[in-house]
C-alpha cells in the first residue's frame, strides 16, 4: 500500500486550500467545498517554452469518486511516464469514469451557481432516483439512446415534468464526458428529442389550491388567536402576499419600520430582482414583538438564527384541519379578492405578487414598481382580512397615482 501524509480523514476535513500528500500529489480544496486530486510531475529531457524543465500538473478526478489510494496509484503511474520521458497526457492510460461518477463531479462544480442549497439537491436528486439505478454504473462511454430511454420511457407520460428534467439533466452530464474526451459522437439526448422517439406530452397546468377569498377573514381571525411562530408567520405570508420562501427567509435586516418597507433582495427572488413590499399597520403589528427575541432571522425556528422550516406553514393549516387550500394558494385568494372586489389594476395587482407583467420592451422602459398602488392595495387587504372594512373597497378608476 503506498503511504504518504494525507488521511482519509484529513481528505474530508480539509479546507480550502492545496495540501500535499508527498510525491507531488495534492488535494485541492475550492472554497465551494469541491475537492479534486492533482499530480505535479517533471517530464524527463523535455522543456518548456523558457527552456526549464516541463513541470505539469494532471488532475486525476474529484476526491468523492477518487479515493486516497486510487489517486496514489495514479499518481505513480503519472511519474513513472514523466521519468521515462514520456508525457502522461498523451501516454497514460485513461480510465473511463461511470455515468454516476461524473454526474457527481458535474453537481459539485456546479453547486456554486445555483440559486440554493435545495436547487442544488434537487439537480443530483433527480438522477439518483431515476438514473443511478439504471445507468449509474455504466461507463459513461457506453451510454446511448438505448440507456437513456430505460430512464426516460417509465416516467415520460406519469411525470412528464420530471422526465423533462431528467432528460436535461443527464444531457448536461453526457455533454461535460464528451468535453473531457470519455466519449465522442452525438448526445443521446438530443438524438431522442430530434427523432421524437418520446411521445409529446401536453403539459397540464397544477394549479395550487386556493381558499376562497370570502373565508380568509375567518381564517385570518383563527390565525390571529394562536401564538405559534409558524401561525405568525402565516399571518405574514397572507396579508404581504408573498411566497413561502420569501416569509420565511425573512432578515431584519431587509426591513425599514420607519418606512414601513421589506426589500426583498435579489438573491430571493424567484424572478431574481429586488422586491419592495409596503408593510401595513397589520403586518407592523405582527413584526414588533417579535424583535425582542433579537434574532438574526424574523420567524425563528427551533435552531438559533435559523428560520422556521418551509412545512411549518403547513403543517399548521393540517392541524388547523383547513382543506382545499395550501400556503400558497393564499396568493390567489388575493389575486382573486384584487379583481373581483378591488377592481385592481392588473399591473398592480401582478407586481404585488412579484410577477412580470408584459414583454421584454416594456418592462425595459417600465421602470416604476408602482409602490404607493400596491401599498393602497396591500392597505385595504389588510383591512379586509382583518375584518376592520366596514364596506366594499373598490380601486380608484383610472387613479394614476404617486409611482
Amino acid at each position: 500500500m503506498i503511504s504518504g501524509k494525507l488521511t482519509k480523514a484529513k481528505v474530508e476535513a480539509l479546507g480550502p486550500g492545496r495540501h500535499g500528500d508527498g510525491n507531488g500529489l495534492y488535494l485541492v480544496v475550492d472554497p465551494s467545498g469541491a475537492r479534486r486530486w492533482v499530480v505535479r510531475v517533471v517530464v524527463k529531457g523535455q522543456r518548456n517554452r523558457q527552456g526549464g524543465p516541463l513541470r505539469t500538473d494532471f488532475g486525476l478526478g474529484g476526491a468523492d469518486v477518487v479515493t486516497l489510494q486510487e489517486a496514489r496509484a495514479k499518481a505513480l503511474e503519472y511519474r513513472r511516464l514523466a521519468k521515462s520521458g514520456l508525457n502522461p497526457r498523451f501516454n497514460a492510460k485513461k480510465e473511463i469514469p461511470t455515468f454516476e461518477e461524473v454526474a457527481r463531479q458535474v453537481h459539485l462544480e456546479r453547486l456554486p451557481t445555483w440559486k440554493n442549497e435545495k436547487h442544488g439537491a434537487q439537480w443530483i436528486n433527480t438522477l439518483t432516483d431515476y438514473a443511478f439505478p439504471l445507468i449509474g454504473r455504466l461507463p459513461v462511454s457506453d451510454i446511448d439512446q438505448p440507456e437513456v430511454l430505460s430512464c426516460l420511457t417509465p416516467i415520460w407520460t406519469l411525470k412528464p415534468e420530471t422526465a423533462r428534467r431528467v432528460a436535461q439533466r443527464i444531457k448536461a452530464v453526457l455533454d461535460v464526458a464528451r468535453s473531457k474526451g470519455y466519449r465522442s459522437g452525438e448526445n443521446p439526448v438530443v438524438a431522442i428529442r430530434d427523432a421524437r422517439v418520446l411521445p409529446k406530452i401536453k403539459a397540464k397546468a397544477e394549479h395550487h389550491k386556493a381558499m376562497d377569498w370570502r373565508d380568509v377573514p375567518a381564517f385570518y381571525a383563527d390565525l390571529k388567536s394562536r401564538d405559534a411562530m409558524a401561525a405568525k408567520a402565516l399571518m405574514f405570508t397572507c396579508l404581504t402576499a408573498s411566497r413561502t420562501s420569501e416569509a420565511l427567509g425573512a432578515r431584519w435586516e431587509e426591513f425599514d419600520l420607519d418606512a414601513m418597507l421589506w426589500s426583498v433582495p435579489a438573491s430571493r427572488m424567484k424572478g431574481g430582482e429586488v422586491h419592495r413590499v409596503p408593510l401595513t399597520a397589520e403586518m407592523a403589528a405582527i413584526l414588533e414583538p417579535l424583535k425582542a427575541l433579537e434574532s438574526e432571522v424574523v420567524f425563528e425556528g427551533q435552531k438559533r438564527h435559523t428560520p422556521l422550516s418551509n412545512m411549518s406553514m403547513l403543517m399548521l393549516l393540517r392541524r388547523m384541519k383547513v382543506e382545499g387550500a395550501t400556503v400558497h394558494g393564499l396568493r390567489s385568494s388575493f389575486r382573486d379578492w384584487a379583481a373581483e372586489v378591488a377592481k385592481a389594476p392588473r399591473e398592480v395587482a401582478e407586481m404585488c405578487l412579484a410577477h412580470r407583467i408584459g414583454s421584454a420592451v416594456e418592462n425595459a422602459y417600465a421602470r416604476s414598481d408602482l409602490l404607493d398602488r400596491r401599498r393602497m392595495l396591500l392597505e385595504r387587504w389588510s383591512k379586509f382580512t382583518t375584518g376592520s372594512c366596514e364596506q366594499v373597497f373598490q380601486f380608484p378608476v383610472g387613479g394614476k397615482g404617486k409611482q
